[in-house]
């Protein structure tokens, strides 16, 4: 009889931890999920009728959207219930990977070295400098964790400081719509001045030489654009400000700032990625005129620093794809015959960017899908490259206030290493590790791989793979793997750390970057061939890294898992349309999927400037491109993936009502059983919420989901 007890307890237990493991799994029937309410709303154009049934989602007014959307975080709450235990570990991970006591490494600007630091517990960064020497004593300039006590969203927005060292202009969001309130502190006496100046582009700020006239931005509330540009002297009235330049160009994006030299400030009005101009002010100069550095021409790009009697410029001119050097003496600038080219178009290599010294310019070029640093003595024009040594890598100019050094301040990190700040003399080319970030808990570099892979495309293109993994992991098809793209603007996403993603690695995934086109990893051409007509490139190229890491068992089908946001977003939604086979789930953070509609409203924030990289639907070429591959307008009904789709309300980039349309649509005609879910962060924007710890509960909601559709729930 203790023999039969004993095989029925073990029996009822056995049972027990199935019910417990069944129960574990998320489950989409568990709860009803919410039915948005279906409203046609016919819209027509080039003969063509497209209906939207749930365009009254655009109303965030409306009590019902608000309705709908409360009900789809509930519903995502409860679906995700039987991995609250997981998100709490995993977050408990991510947060104790993180050194709460940290600071920067300290940046020498004029008398002081300036720094920002955390302290224990806090959320923001504490910004601070020492004159004369790192044993100074210290001053506090701002207090992020004191400013942004007891606020749902808080972020500084950038700050600039007097030529004089004395008073220090902020920005300060509260609302995450990136409209910054621009203030100003004198760092004297430590008062906060009365002068306050609401809906500034943030960190668009630049003070004259006359250490109280300071220039800003103001935003449209409509479009959310800054197309203004403002004087204000310290201690008026900011009604009285001097308005000193509009751009009447919807399509331009405008800009403030300040050469290094200090000798000018610059007003930039940069047309995505197809034409620029410069305007120049003496600094000293402040209620004069802006002159234009040279006249903006449809398909010119130009790029400048001022160096000595001369400006360096970074040029698209005379079919330079790859952008070449060229310089030009002030005062000769208006007349492109006076630019002499310094440096040619090369065909390999993308010039992607410049600092000046006084002894020494610095050009970051693009080659290969990597980063290099290319050193060059201003005197007898000799010139070096910095060397690294791993196969993928991130590496790039950091902060150089300082023009009379010889001292390079950059970054470097990789996928197994953590961001780290060097000094590199650029004279003796001895390279200083100043700070590689502190990775708390048994994390140890030489436990993971990183590689770079190549993936042919259908048109014969080789795409670039960075992956990273840890050892063991066997490619053999049984293991998980998260790839992640962007393809946009031609925005490069290069190799980078995260000690976040460790939680994902250290439970058997792989993490794979595919730099496709639209991005700028491989030249300007890379761009070019995924923007406007050619934007399926950047879905294909995604698609045939995604079966060229099946057929090569780095995972499988019921393995991969695809992320991507904001245009990234748009990626996840036209490859789900276009393959949802090869999916276990999609992860989409802010996701651009409405594109037609939000590019033929010229109301919608930031829609008119985005033409020149999707289009403009109103020319009925890009009208029917668009709509192809427009994941909203492609909703149709088959199967699709497990899903977590995600937004912030405040969005000013992309609209909480595109995810949310996206997915109505897809619950109304997804035919499968798989789990769709939709949180809305109500109090967030486009970066999701505020603070340094506060993320790690969205990154920890997204990993257990992938965690648990694979059977991993611990």
């Amino acid at each position: 009889m203790k023999n039969l007890s004993l095989t029925i307890g073990v029996a009822l237990l056995l049972a027990s931890c199935k019910e417990e493991k069944k129960a574990a799994i998320m489950n989409p029937d568990v709860i009803k999920a919410p039915v948005a309410a279906i409203k046609p709303h016919p819209m027509t154009l080039h003969g063509d009728t497209r209906e939207d049934n749930y365009y009254w989602l655009n109303e965030p007014e409306n009590p019902e959207v608000i309705k709908y959307l409360e009900a789809e975080n509930a519903y995502t709450d409860t679906v995700m219930a039987p991995t609250k235990a997981l998100q709490e570990k995993l977050f408990n991970e991510m947060k104790g990977r993180v050194k709460e006591q940290d600071e920067s490494v300290p940046v020498k600007d004029g008398d002081y070295y300036y720094y920002s630091k955390y302290v224990e517990g806090g959320e923001y960064p504490v910004y601070c400098r020492k004159k004369g020497s790192l044993e100074a004593p210290e001053e506090i300039l701002l207090d992020g964790n004191a400013m942004g006590k007891g606020k749902s969203y808080f972020n500084i927005g950038g700050y600039e400081i007097t030529d004089n060292e004395e008073i220090m202009a902020y920005g300060v969001d509260e609302v995450s719509r990136r409209n910054y309130t621009l203030k100003f502190k004198d760092l004297k006496t430590g008062k906060i001045l009365k002068d306050e100046i609401k809906n500034t582009e943030g960190g668009s700020y630049a003070w004259a030489a006359d250490n109280k006239t300071i220039f800003y931005m103001i935003r449209d509330q409509q479009t959310l654009l800054a197309s203004k540009v403002y004087r204000h002297v310290l201690g008026t009235d900011p009604k009285t400000d001097v308005l000193v330049y509009t751009e009447k160009d919807p399509q331009f994006y405008t800009g403030i700032g300040r050469t290094k030299s200090k000798k000018y400030i610059l007003s930039v009005s940069d047309h995505n990625g197809v034409s620029s101009e410069y305007r120049l002010l003496d600094a000293t100069n402040p209620t004069g005129e802006f002159v234009t550095f040279f006249p903006r021409k449809h398909g010119l790009q130009y790029y400048i620093e001022h160096f000595g009697n001369k400006f360096y410029i970074r040029t698209n001119a005379d079919g330079a794809t790859n952008f070449k050097l060229m310089e030009v003496e002030e005062g000769k600038t208006a007349d492109m015959k006076n630019w002499k080219t310094v440096i040619p178009n090369r065909a390999d290599t993308y010039l992607d960017g410049m600092e000046v010294f006084k002894n020494h310019l610095v050009l970051q070029e693009r080659s290969n899908a990597l980063l290099h640093l290319r050193i060059i003595n201003q005197t007898d024009k000799k010139e070096h490259y910095v060397k690294f040594d791993e196969p993928a890598y991130d590496a790039g100019v950091s902060a150089n206030p300082d023009f009379e050094t010889n001292t390079l301040r950059f970054y470097y990190t990789s996928m197994t290493t953590p961001s780290s700040t060097f000094d590199y003399n650029m004279d003796t080319k001895a390279k200083t590790l100043m700070k590689e970030q502190e990775v708390l808990g048994e994390f140890d570099k030489d436990n993971y791989v990183t590689e770079r892979l190549f993936a042919t495309a259908r048109d014969g293109v080789k795409v670039p793979i960075s992956i990273v993994y840890k050892k063991g992991f066997k490619k053999d098809g049984s293991q998980p793997l998260l790839q992640y793209a962007y393809g946009s603007y031609g925005y490069s996403t290069d190799p980078y750390f995260s000690a976040a993603r460790l939680s994902l690695l250290n439970r058997g995934f792989a993490f794979a970057i595919a730099h496709i086109r639209g991005g700028q990893e491989m030249g300007r051409q890379w761009y070019e061939d995924g923007k406007l007509l050619k934007k399926m490139n950047t879905f294909n190229d995604f698609i045939d890294v995604s079966e060229f890491l099946i057929k090569e068992k780095w995972t499988s089908k019921d393995k991969l898992f695809a992320n991507g946001g904001s245009a990234g977003g748009l990626l996840m939604g036209a490859v789900t349309n276009l393959r949802p086979d090869l999916y276990k789930g999609i992860l989409a953070g802010v996701p651009f999927v409405d594109v037609v509609t939000t590019m033929l409203d010229e109301t919608i924030p930031l829609t008119t400037g985005e033409w020149e990289e999707w289009g403009n639907p109103k020319d009925k070429v890009y009208y029917d491109y668009m709509k192809s591959y427009s994941p909203v307008d492609n909703v149709v009904k088959k199967a699709y993936p497990n899903m977590l789709i995600t937004t912030g309300f405040h969005d000013s980039q992309v609209q909480y009502f595109e995810p949310a349309k996206w997915v109505a649509k897809l619950r109304a005609l997804k035919t499968d059983k798989n789990i769709l879910l939709f949180h809305c962060d109500m109090d967030a924007g486009h970066g999701g919420a505020s603070g340094r710890f506060k993320r790690f509960h969205e990154v920890a909601r997204e990993y257990a989901f992938m965690l648990n559709l694979v059977g991993i729930g611990e």
